[in-house]
Order: structure tokens, then sequence, then C-alpha cells
């Protein structure tokens, strides 16, 4: 009995042992399936990430930023290519670590402790420095070679770079240190530049190393798009030399901005702001003193935010970013709606007293003692508000804002660069009498100077509202048109007829009117001037300065905008003599560029300009006959029988009839006195020069017409000159007030 107790005892010992056995089993059991529920389910994103770290390399592939061409392809900018310097904490030995941080802090010029962190990482990629250049990345790569050193990476990445520095920065814009586009047309079309990133994936072993080719997968970097821009290069410069010459001779403390637009197609052929920026440097302030003044601040607060205003500013493009009184250039608009609408021909009449009284409200004409009688050409000639307040008033507010609308003046223009301001302007709702008047002649509403040129391209091209563009072509990595970026005429704004009596009105104002200042012999120019107060600023006396040309007026391509801000110079703050001699300047230059060939009338053809030929060498018989060939005339100074000088040189450009003097000895050239030709008609002038052997050079209005004075002459009367020296002299109208 005893024994079977045992035996039962020992049984129910084993059947407890067991379960107890089998209740650690399932405990365990049940622990590992609930670890790896946490493993699997709770934390399977977590281990994913971890164990794709351990068994995976991936690493980016940075595209080539696509290139910015100009309409001929010039280079405007480009991706050169720099170096990134990264470390691999897990793949360099730890016995190296002094021995890196040390090398490449010399360098890269990168502080020593921060390598020495970053390599104590536990991970495979920590971020050295950026954009380096060739002969550093050398470096690095000889430092490493010699030391035997593992675990330093140098991959190949792009910089942008621009060619021409300053040229055309407000348009091109620049780069962040990410290759993103921050302002222009690289920020405006930065997604298209850009491309797609590529990457590699590598399989890693083990002890971490990589595993060969056969275990990569790559997907390889999309190049960006490349630009082919509207902006002739050579038209570009044109506009930047003289945009920049004027506005620091006329002392405009807020700058200048100058557009050339083809009025046909809308197609910008060049956009210029003065000062400029380089965007190889953006961050640097082109205005030398601003940028001593902000340093010299005590106040590190006040000195960051003056930076910023700063830097802000200068990447400003004044043509497409700010808004602004245009003055009287609005008057053309205001003309060609009138004239459209019928409300009235070029048969009006009009009466000038010097004023015009709208609800006890004076408005001045810019001649105080008046025009008296006028017809509509005659009041846009002369620029005469009161006659253009009458004008308004017979379109009524409606229809005024009718053709405003049409104008596209209501609107932003749609110009492919970022932060196009939209105007601001009166309503038909929000006007009153008073201010259609000042409306109508070009106050109170505000614009930017691209929807004001945009506006007039449409009076003067037949009618037809454009989309003024930058952008004509997309190109992929081969150079092959992705698509063409012309856009399509927007609309009939004013018929063909209207347009054409514009053009011949405004080519009249440049021929004999106030707009005499853009005239140039041969081409065909029409123009108005404006000269609009800054009604929102503190100071009573700050003026914009303005001029708008179009040329050739039978047949327009191009105009041409011109705008001072706030000019303080001695010249004066009016917007003909100021902007109208650059206007005139540059299409005596652009025209011929653009193979448009000048016309003469008869009397004109004294005016036309030949190129002096080279007579050195030449004996003094064969000198003669090769000049009179060319309309010029030959003054020989010495007894020599060979031309061993002359003056003007090879090259120059003069006007038939001029006087070259040819040198047969060698010594100083003979010099002479510049006479005082201030308030002289044009034939005294051309007596007064001739007879001391010196030649001119006509700005300004036209000389054949008899009312014209000199109001300003280069160089200055008493300066001693060589015999034969170019004298510019500047006509000025003055029976024509601004």
């Amino acid at each position: 009995m005893s024994k079977q107790r045992n035996q039962t005892s020992v049984t129910n010992k084993m059947k407890l042992r067991a379960i107890f056995l089998c209740f650690c089993v399932a405990v365990c059991f049940f622990i590992v399936r609930a670890n790896m529920f946490r493993i699997q389910i709770l934390n399977y994103e977590e281990n994913k990430a971890e164990a794709t770290a351990i068994q995976l390399r991936e690493m980016e592939l940075s595209p080539n930023r696509g290139t910015i061409y100009d309409a001929n392809g010039k280079i405007l900018a480009q991706s050169a290519t720099v170096w990134t310097i990264s470390v691999s904490p897990k793949e360099s030995k730890e016995e190296q670590h002094q021995l890196i941080a040390s090398g490449l802090s010399e360098i890269l010029e990168v502080d020593y402790s921060s390598i020495i962190e970053k390599l104590g990482k536990n991970n495979y990629y920590q971020l050295i420095k950026q954009k380096v250049d060739k002969p550093v990345a050398d470096k690095v790569q000889q430092f490493c070679s010699e030391n035997n050193i593992g675990g330093v990476n140098i991959a190949a990445d792009y910089k942008r770079y621009y060619p021409y520095g300053e040229f055309a920065s407000t348009i091109l814009g620049f780069c962040g240190s990410d290759n993103q586009g921050l302002a222009g047309l690289e920020s405006y079309y930065n997604e298209e530049l850009t491309g797609e990133k590529g990457r590699i994936i590598a399989a890693k072993n083990g002890w971490g190393l990589d595993m060969g080719t056969d275990y990569e997968i790559m997907n390889e970097a999309h190049d960006g798009y490349s630009l082919k821009l509207t902006i002739d290069e050579t038209i570009q410069h044109y506009l930047e030399k003289h945009l920049a010459l004027n506005a620091e001779k006329h002392q405009a403390t807020e700058g200048a901005a100058g557009i050339i637009m083809n009025v046909k197609t809308g197609a910008i052929l060049a956009m210029a702001n003065y000062p400029a920026y380089n965007p190889n440097d953006p961050y640097a302030l082109t205005n030398e003193s601003l940028a001593a003044q902000i340093a010299a601040m005590a106040d590190e607060e006040q000195r960051v935010q003056a930076m910023s205003e700063a830097r802000q500013k200068q990447w400003r493009n004044k043509a497409v970013n700010d808004l602004y009184e245009p003055g009287s250039v609005f008057k053309i608009i205001t003309a060609a709606s009138a004239l459209d609408s019928g409300k009235a021909s070029l048969a009006s009449g009009y009466y000038c007293r010097g004023f015009k009284e709208v609800e006890e409200r004076i408005m001045k004409c810019s001649q105080t003692g008046g025009h008296g009688a006028e017809s509509f050409s005659q009041a846009l000639i002369n620029s005469c508000n009161p006659a253009f307040i009458e004008i308004g008033a017979a379109m009524g507010k409606d229809l005024f804002y009718d053709y405003f609308y049409s104008f596209g003046l209501a609107e932003k223009t749609g110009i492919d660069l970022p932060g196009e301001q939209k105007s601001i302007y009166y309503t038909d709702e929000t006007h009153t009498n008073v201010t259609l008047a000042s409306c109508s002649f070009g106050q109170s509403n505000k614009l930017t100077p691209i929807q004001m040129i945009t506006a007039v391209a449409t009076a003067v091209n037949g009618g037809n509202l454009v989309t003024p563009h930058l952008v004509s072509q997309m190109l992929d990595s081969d150079g092959n048109v992705v698509k063409d970026m012309t856009p399509e005429i927007r609309r009939q704004v004013i018929s063909e007829d209207t347009s054409r009596t514009i053009r011949r009105i405004l080519q009249e104002n440049v021929t004999s009117g106030n707009g005499g200042h853009a005239y140039i012999a041969g081409y065909r120019v029409g123009g108005k001037s404006g000269t609009s107060q800054k009604l929102d600023t503190p100071q009573d006396n700050d003026y914009i300065a303005s001029f708008v040309g179009v040329a050739p007026c039978d047949d327009p391509e191009i105009a041409i905008l011109i705008l001072f801000d706030n000019p303080t110079g001695p010249d004066g703050y009016y917007g003909g003599p100021l902007a109208g001699p650059v206007v005139g300047s540059l299409m005596g230059e652009v025209l011929p560029y653009l193979g448009v060939e000048p016309v003469y009338s008869g009397s004109e053809q004294s005016k036309k300009n030949v190129t002096v030929s080279s007579i050195t060498g030449y004996d003094i018989t064969e000198a003669a006959v090769k000049l009179q060939r060319a309309g010029l005339k030959i003054k020989t100074v010495g007894t020599g029988k060979k031309v061993v000088s002359q003056f003007p040189a090879y090259g120059q450009k003069v006007t038939v009839g001029s006087i070259v003097v040819a040198y047969t000895e060698q010594g100083e050239s003979t010099m002479v006195t510049v006479p005082n030709l201030l308030n002289k008609s044009p034939t005294a002038v051309e007596t007064t020069l001739i007879s001391r052997g010196l030649n001119i050079k006509e700005e300004g209005a036209y000389s054949g017409n008899k009312n014209v004075r000199v109001y300003k002459q280069s160089p200055n009367a008493g300066d001693k000159v060589p015999m034969g020296t170019v004298i510019t002299v500047t006509y000025q109208d003055p029976t024509y007030a601004e």
C-alpha cells in the first residue's frame, strides 16, 4: 500500500512538472509571439528602416540644372561641376579620426571640432562641405591617398555660374546653396530647370561593406530643361550701358529701369535695372556706401534688418515689381481710346487757358500761359492736361474703363517673372469727375513699367494686346526643342486705323514736338515723354522722369521705355530732356543691329552717319579722294606728302560732310578751343564749328525745326581739343513745355 502511495505521489509530481513545463513553454511561446507581434506589427516601420540602413546604402544623384541661353545661343547661366566632401564614420578607422579631422579642417577651412563630432556618429554619412572647387577636391583626394585613409567621400555636384557677372541680373535671378532658384527666371522656371534627382541603392554585407555592382539598383538623374530667351545679349548690353551712365548722371536716387520690347510679339529684347547686382555673389551689396553704413550700426538686430531690406531692394526688378504713376506717357492710351470709341477725332478742337477747373478743383497745364486753340493732334504733341481732361470727360468713366481693362491695365501682364505687381486704379464705381480728370492725363492710377510699355505696344502695333515674355523655347539636354513658349495674341483692342493715326502723331511729336529729344536722322521714331509726381512720398519734389519711343513708325518693330526714379541732378526732373535722349541713342544702336535700314529725307541727308576710313600711310591726293567718296572733307596739317596720323580716328562714326584732319608730320595735334554754342541755332552752330575745324554730332530735337536751340554741349566751352574733334550738341525746342 505504501509503495502504491509513493508511486502515486511520483506520478502526481511528474504531472505537476509536466504541467509546469507546459505552462513555462506556453508562457515562453506567448512571450515570443508577443515579441514577434511587437517587432513585426507594432514596430514594423522602425525595424524595417533599421534593417534597410544595415543592409542597404542609398546615395542621391544630382541632376544637372538646365542652362539659360540668350536669343543667339550665348550662355547666360550654367551649372559648373563642384564637389561635396563627406565622411562615413562606420567606414573610417577610429585611430585615424584625429588625422582626418586635422587634414580636412586645414584643406576645407572647416572647424576641427565639428569634424571630430561628426566622425563620432554611428552612421555612414556626415556632410563636411559642399560646393568645393576642383583644386580643393584634388587636395582632399591627395591627402586621403597619401595617408591611406578610408571613409572620406568626394561626390560630384553642381554650382550655378553666371559668366557675365552683373549682366541681366534682375532677369536671371540666382540660386541658393541647394541649387534652388531664389529670384528671376531661376525662380519662375525652377521646376523645369532643376530636373529630377536620381539615386543608387547598394547592398552591404555583414561587415557593412558594399557587395559590388551586381547588387546595385540605379535610377539615373534626369537633367533639367534649358531655356532659350528672347533677350539679345548685344541689345541688353546697349540698354545697361546707357541706363547706368544716365542714372548716375541724373542722380536718380531710387534707381532706374528700362525695357526694349518687340511690339508685334511681346518678346522682351532687353530689360535692365540700375543699380544691378552680381548673381554669383547676390548677398553682397553693390552700393558700397550703404554697405558701410549698415556695417557701422551698433545694434545687431537693427543691422540684420537693414541688411535684409537692402538685399531685397537690390534684387527687385523695378520694371515688373514696382508701381508708378506714368504721367503724360499715359496720354497715348487716352488718345487711342478716345479716337477708337469715336468720342474724339482729328477734327476735334480744344482751348487751353493754362488750367481747367473740375468741381472747384484747379488742374494746371505745364504751359502756364495756356496753349490756346489746338487740334486733337496738337493736344497730344503739346501734352496738354486741360485738353485731355476734356477728352476723358467726353468718354465718361464707364467707357474710359472699358478701354482701361481692354488694354490689360487692370490685370497682370503675365510676364514670366516672379513677383509681378498688379496695378492700383480707380474703378468706374469709385471714380469721381476729379479722379477721371487726373487719370486721363496719367496721374492717380498706378501701373508697372511692363504694363505701360505693353499698352503702348498695343496702341502702335495695329491694336493687338500681346503678352510680354522672356523665354522663347524650352530645350532638353541634347538641345532639342521640347516646347515653344511664344504666347498667342490676347485680343484686338483698337482698330488698325486708330493705331496708324497714333503712330503718325507720335512721329510728329518727335520730329517737331516736345518728343524731339529722341529724334535720330534716318529712322522714323515716335515717342512721348512723361513727368509724374510721386504723390505717396513725404517729399513734394519726388518725381519720375520717363520716355517711351517706338520705331519705325510706318511699321513698328520695337518700343523702348526708360524711367528714372527721383532724379536730383542739375538737368532737372523732366522726362523729355532726361529720358528722351537715352531712347534716341538706343534707337540709333538697336535699329541698325536689327537690320532696319535708315531712310533719309532730303533734309536729313546731311545728318547721315558714315564711318571714317583709314588714310594713314596714303599720300595726300589718295587720302582726299578716299574721304571725298565717303562724303567727308580733308584738312591737311604739315608739309609732308604722306599722312602719318589722322583725327577723327579710323572707325569712328561722323556725319556726312565732317572734316578729317590729316597730319603729314609727326608731332602734337593742332589744338583748338571749343566755342560756346548754348542757345545757338543749328545754322549758327554749323558755321561756328566749321570755322574752327571741328565736327558736329546733333542730338535731341530735330535740327530742321527753325525754333530749336542748343541747350547742352560736350565738350564744354573753353576746353582744348584736337582739330577734327566731334562736338556733340543737344537741341531743344523752347516753345514746348513738359
